[in-house]
């Protein structure tokens, strides 16, 4: 929850400007695609990544997407192949994310991957949405702007009635025309459909020349979240721990002794924001056995005992 009031910008330049200059600041923008309205932060800085979570009350760290205004901007971030730029050709601007391959130097925060080697991006197709974007001039990580499992948000009315000032601004640009989520197609081996969305299925298979496989089909890759076992460092991983025991790293929380520390100060948020990256530092260090501190159950918490349990799974 922020200190000031939710602030109502105007779709107009002096608009646009004000919420990049929050953007930039690592604030949360609310701002309307032709899909539904989006809950945005600068992708590239954790801490506002987040601050999304925290305010949308989501209870994982599922992957987020990533809008960029055009192709070329996208091709900072990901790799193309020709099933993906076919489709990106015709359906971009549009109700369309395509999940690809992530460039190792992106810079893009993992909590919005949660720690994949892939990058759900979209180029919106909303006057407003584009000039957002280009004001801030870098990649804007946004779910849709409502508390986790409430109706996504069409007007800007609905972003207020729902997320209020846990976010700083909301830029109204009016009612969305598509209304629905965008579909969601995987580009990493054959083109799966992950979600059904604003652009049908028979247009994207027809464009391709070939169905689009389903995300339980065991040749393509699953879509973000669903293996138990993801989002796992190479070591073994014990839970809920007081102390490290012989030949275990401790991932600590709070004021504890730990070789790595999510949050000496037990600040969630933080603690969220530093998750996937102190995992790579786990296996960077060749932790074989990893010990937890306990995480507070409530709010973020949630989140991040969520991936814990994941990390923590049979595999």
């Amino acid at each position: 929850m922020t200190d000031a009031p939710l602030l109502i910008l105007p779709p107009d330049a002096d608009g646009l400007a004000r919420a990049a200059v929050f953007l930039d600041q690592g604030g949360l923008v609310a701002f309307p695609t032709e899909t539904v309205y989006g809950l945005g932060a600068d992708a590239r800085n954790d801490r506002a990544v987040a601050g999304i979570y925290a305010a949308k009350g989501r209870p994982s760290f599922n992957p987020l997407i990533v809008h960029v205004p055009d192709r070329m901007s996208a091709e900072n971030y990901c790799v193309f192949n020709n099933d993906a730029a076919r489709l990106a050709a015709v359906f971009w601007p549009g109700a369309l994310t395509l999940v690809l391959p992530l460039l190792p130097d992106a810079g893009i925060s993992r909590l919005v991957t949660a720690g994949l080697d892939t990058l759900a991006v979209r180029v919106p197709d909303h006057p407003v949405a584009q000039g957002v974007l280009r004001a801030f001039g870098r990649p804007v990580a946004a779910p849709s702007a409502n508390p986790s499992g409430r109706i996504s948000p069409t007007t800007a009315a609905h972003v207020q009635a729902g997320l209020g000032n846990r976010i700083n601004a909301l830029v109204d640009g009016g009612p969305c025309g598509v209304g629905v989520e965008s579909t969601i197609v995987s580009c990493v081996g054959r083109p799966a459909l992950l979600r059904a969305g604003g652009i049908p299925t028979e247009a994207l298979e027809a464009c391709l020349g070939a169905p689009l496989a389903l995300p339980d089909d065991p040749e393509t890759p699953q879509a973000p979240g669903q293996l138990a076992s993801h989002y796992a460092p190479q070591g073994t991983v014990r839970l809920n721990a007081d102390h490290a025991e012989t030949g275990e790293v401790l991932l600590g929380f709070g004021p504890v002794a730990a070789d790595l520390n999510l949050s000496p100060t037990g600040d969630l948020t933080e603690a969220a924001a530093k998750l996937f990256d102190c995992l790579h530092q786990l296996d960077a260090m060749g932790a074989a056995h990893i010990a937890v501190s306990p995480i507070p159950d409530h709010g973020l918490g949630r989140a991040i005992n969520d991936r814990l349990r994941r990390a923590a799974a049979p595999r």
